[in-house]
């Protein structure tokens, strides 16, 4: 895991264009909407798992069926490579969720 360079930052976010950079540079949001909340539930085990294994963990937030999460690394200050893959996890598995009958 590294800190993302001011250089190489529009290029990984194209990785993740449903995300927004906050204003600050260095973290990313997103929210999901999900069928209700067995379903965002579901969607934040995965990622608590994912999480977990990683040792890097969100700042997030559930109401009923939507999931609000931000990807930041304090260890370095800003936005690292790991901030991105998690979010592409995070993409990910709302796809699946979406997909699938629960």
């Amino acid at each position: 895991m590294r800190k993302i360079e001011a250089s190489e930052l529009n290029g990984r976010l194209q990785a993740i264009p449903n995300w927004t950079l906050e204003p600050t540079g260095r973290a990313v949001q997103r929210d999901f909407v999900l069928a209700d909340f067995r379903q965002a539930f579901a969607f934040m085990t995965q990622i608590a798992l994912a999480a977990e294994h990683h040792n890097h963990h969100p700042e997030w937030s559930n109401v009923y069926h939507r999931v609000s999460i931000t990807w930041t690394t304090h260890d370095v200050g800003g936005l690292s490579t790991l901030d991105i893959a998690m979010a592409e996890q995070c993409d990910h598995v709302y796809l699946q969720c979406l997909q699938s009958a629960f």
